[in-house]
């Protein structure tokens, strides 16, 4: 592949040194990228930092160049979607969804018209709420969806009136460091900087002196040290981390109807989404039969490289994560688990594993307690719904959730018992979409995402109040 470059004040940098990044399709080194060192990092803060004494202040024209950066990120998705599978794994057909996706939440954020929030205008004064922007935003981004999960961060902070500097994971970096190129003559300089590397990359972003404001996804274990680096002076902070998303399925649902929704919602992206379906709760009538159409999916379902057309899900990202899937695997097996589908590594090169379903599990097996982030789908029984429902939410986690059933007002009701920042009935993760917030409760999370809500948080409340007109008048008249 040709050279990757960070973009620092609107042109290509190249620091000295560089990282490997591996294809995991292969488990090779396919590319390298940029290694940002201390002094560029500094050179990214200052750019960021000058920009936004100008940037803040045209909301028309920030609306205007986040359209023209979504028209140049669809143009660009042949290049974008080839870099995106090699680095993450995904299917070619995948990543161009994410690249739409993308798209369409810069064009919400563009379009999103804020109102203004006057709470007095009478005789006796003004008074008005306004929200400012924070200044210099730190955005550190994950391998899952290293593309959407920037956007869900740059579209909002950027329309407030912020400039950014974002730092990919370390593990797909590529495409993050191809779209500042792509946006280098669509923002003016300094508004958009991209850097990348190891760390303590990401130590130095949190602790900068000029970051206002860090927004991380990542996991709860870097999110926790995140929100401690960011306390030193109080720089605000969105975190969105983990999550293990219990699935409840009531008595009344039929397995052959939900299995394939169910499965999906558990093994898109390989089971490598915050929100996918980490753990079914299902009735013990229906058990048996909902363990076999899940396993019929998993067995049906295609695994390969991503470049490949007739593939459905591509590797593990890496090495890391396909070795803690295949750990927390192997225990449930070594605990007494079945696996009525996969189990195992698949054979040949790359991180490949089998789409895996088990039964047999117990709520104190690892991979029902902790987030397994990978193809593996633990199902286990219930008899008494109200322990289900306090089953489900015995974690520390509390991002997303779904209820299964055709009695929908029953479902309603058991949804809104479950204690997570969002949850669906008949469907897992139905709710994301760029006109709603999205944030966990416990360990997933402080603050949101999305929405206005989403641009709030890149935000800071200022109350601007004067005397009535009028009054003002009258007494210059004294």
């Amino acid at each position: 592949m040709s050279e990757f470059t960070m973009t620092i004040d609107g042109a290509a940098v190249s620091p000295p040194d560089s990282f490997d990044v591996v294809n995991p399709a292969t488990a090779e080194v396919f590319a390298d990228a940029p290694a940002c060192d201390r002094p560029r990092l500094d050179a990214a803060m200052a750019a960021a930092d000058a920009a936004y004494r100008t940037w803040k202040t045209d909301d028309r024209a920030r609306q205007a160049v986040l359209r023209e950066m979504a028209d140049a990120l669809e143009a660009a998705t042949d290049r974008l979607a080839s870099v995106l599978t090699a680095e993450q794994g995904k299917p070619l057909g995948d990543s161009r969804t994410e690249i739409f996706m993308s798209a369409l939440w810069l064009r919400y954020y563009a379009d999103l018209e804020i109102p203004r929030e006057v709470v007095q205008d009478d005789e006796r004064g003004f008074a008005e709420v306004v929200r400012r922007p924070l200044g210099v935003v730190a955005a550190i981004t994950p391998w899952n969806f290293p593309l959407l999960l920037a956007i869900w961060k740059i579209a909002p902070a950027l329309r407030a009136g912020n400039t950014m500097v974002l730092k990919p994971s370390p593990y797909t970096p590529l495409a993050t460091l191809v779209l500042g190129e792509v946006w280098r003559d669509v923002t003016p300089p300094g508004v958009f900087n991209v850097v990348s590397g190891l760390e303590p990359l990401g130590t130095w972003l949190t602790g900068h002196p000029t970051t206002r404001k860090v927004s991380f996804t990542g996991s709860t274990t870097v999110g926790k040290r995140v929100a401690a680096a960011t306390a030193e002076d109080l720089k605000r902070v969105t975190l969105e981390l983990g999550g293990n998303d219990p699935a409840i399925v009531l008595e009344d649902a039929d397995p052959q109807q939900i299995a394939e929704s169910l499965f999906w919602d558990a093994f898109r992206n390989n089971g490598q989404v915050c929100l996918a379906v980490k753990r079914v709760y299902v009735h013990e009538s229906r058990h048996a039969d909902l363990v076999e159409a899940l396993a019929e999916h998993a067995r049906k379902v295609r695994v390969g490289d991503g470049t490949k057309e007739d593939v459905q899900l591509g590797p593990i990202n890496n090495r890391l994560q396909f070795e803690r899937v295949r750990e927390m695997v192997e225990n449930a097996l070594g605990q007494g688990a079945v696996a009525a589908a996969g189990g195992a590594p698949l054979e040949g090169p790359g991180y490949f594993y089998a789409p895996t379903i088990l039964t047999g599990v117990t709520d104190a097996t690892r991979i029902v307690g902790e987030e397994q982030f990978g193809p593996a789908l633990p199902v286990l029984t219930y008899r008494d719904l109200d322990d289900a429902i306090g089953r489900a939410n015995a974690s520390q986690y509390g991002l997303t959730a779904s209820v299964w059933s055709p009695d929908l007002d029953r479902a309603t009701s058991v949804a809104s018992q479950l204690d997570c920042g969002q949850v669906s009935v008949n469907t897992h993760g139905g709710a994301v979409r760029p006109d709603l917030p999205f944030g966990g409760h416990k360990w997933s999370g402080l603050g949101v995402e999305n929405g206005p809500w989403g641009l709030y948080g890149f935000t800071e409340l200022q109350v601007l109040a004067r005397p009535a007109r009028q009054a003002f008048a009258d007494n210059d008249n004294v």
